[in-house]
């Protein structure tokens, strides 16, 4: 039995009113289709996803999902009963038993909810997750109520929804292409559809406090993790001085194999220490001639990369730069732009800040400069 999924991420979400559409905003540091996606490739039930995009999406949405099971995107039609289909008859030449049908814009799947889809279409062509109606619900026009409807065997309809492939396909080969619902064109072919229980979680985002509501939810999931570095190098002639990515005016500059941005590094060792990921000598050893010289601004965007891939978020960073001179304040809000701008995240989340050492040791005697961090990044359970 193969279960393909199409994500739905054709529309433009003008409800929401962002600059981008809403399936491309961040969510906990990734955008809210990779959240979908990993959503219905989590526990294995999914061979593959196959986003269906506007336009000119393509090479976007295919960057956002880089690294998952997922098919190039194909582009949809002016409708979304146009865009499955298109999605549909481009699975048709390898195609799966069964079909989901999920929105780029609902990023939480609650566990369980593929595997009841699926046991609920042995009995039936097509199932979806709802919720029962729970409010009240008034019909109106020109603000004023012209009367109450019954909830009574109302249902709230969700995704994703799941459909034997051949059966879907042909409703929808033979629809007029203005379905909003997939299940509402089995319906209208006399075939079955089953309800099984959706989940409040489930949210899909179109209004600004959706995507508020979904953060906090998957925040509230997620285990903070601790990691620390320290890194040392050595002050020469002959080098510029890069402190947290900015170039800091001083006659000696740091010596090591890439640009010797102690504070990068001790921050790079210290999210991979929150990872259980060894330290940057690992990812860029000094051996290899590839890091001769390096922009040290590759590291942190890779160890920003490895809390991405982990399904994680960075809560916050604190770098403390330990020497006589130069003097750090200067310039410790240019560093704290640089890293945050690095990493992915608010400014306000970045701490720089910077010690003597009394003119103790090497960094009192001005023969180096040392630099420590502490980070915490947030991960998922299962990450853990």
């Amino acid at each position: 039995m193969t279960i393909d999924a199409l994500l739905m991420a054709a529309g433009t979400g003008t409800r929401f009113g962002a600059p981008v559409p809403k399936q491309y905003l961040p969510l906990l540091g990734r955008p809210v289709i990779r959240h979908a996606a990993e959503a219905l490739l989590r526990g294995g039930l999914v061979r593959r996803v196959l986003p269906v995009v506007a336009e000119g999406e393509q090479d976007r949405v295919a960057t956002l999902l880089a690294g998952l099971p997922v098919l190039p995107p194909v582009v949809g039609g002016a409708t979304r009963a146009d865009s499955v289909r298109n999605g549909l008859e481009a699975l048709a030449a390898d195609p799966p038993a069964m079909v989901l049908v999920h929105d780029a814009a609902r990023p939480v799947v609650p566990e369980g909810a593929i595997a009841g889809l699926v046991a609920a279409l042995a009995a039936a062509p097509g199932a979806i997750p709802a919720q029962p109606v729970s409010d009240t619900l008034k019909r109106g026009t020109g603000g004023r109520i012209l009367e109450t409807v019954p909830r009574e065997g109302l249902f709230r309809a969700q995704t994703p929804q799941a459909f034997r492939f051949d059966a879907l396909l042909a409703a929808h080969r033979a629809g007029d292409g203005n379905a909003t619902d997939d299940a509402a064109l089995l319906e209208a072919a006399g075939l079955t559809v089953a309800l099984v229980p959706g989940s409040e979680s489930n949210v899909k985002i179109t209004w600004p406090e959706d995507l508020v509501r979904v953060e906090a939810h998957l925040a509230a999931r997620l285990i903070p993790r601790m990691g620390t570095g320290f890194d040392v190098h050595r002050l020469v002639e002959g080098r510029p001085l890069i402190l947290c990515g900015v170039t800091v005016p001083h006659p000696l500059g740091l010596s090591g194999h890439s640009d010797a941005d102690v504070g990068i590094h001790a921050l790079c060792d210290a999210i991979y220490g929150a990872l259980a990921e060894g330290d940057i000598g690992r990812w860029f050893p000094p051996s290899e001639a590839e890091w001769k010289d390096a922009d040290s601004a590759r590291f942190l965007r890779h160890a920003a990369g490895r809390i991405a891939v982990r399904g994680g978020v960075l809560a916050n960073a604190d770098v403390t730069l330990i020497c006589e001179r130069p003097k750090i304040a200067p310039h410790a809000e240019a560093m704290r732009a640089r890293l945050a701008e690095l990493l992915g995240v608010a400014v306000g989340a970045v701490s720089v800040k910077a010690t003597t050492s009394e003119r103790l040791g090497f960094t009192g005697r001005g023969e180096g400069i040392a630099a420590q961090a502490a980070a915490v990044v947030l991960v998922p359970p299962s990450e853990v």
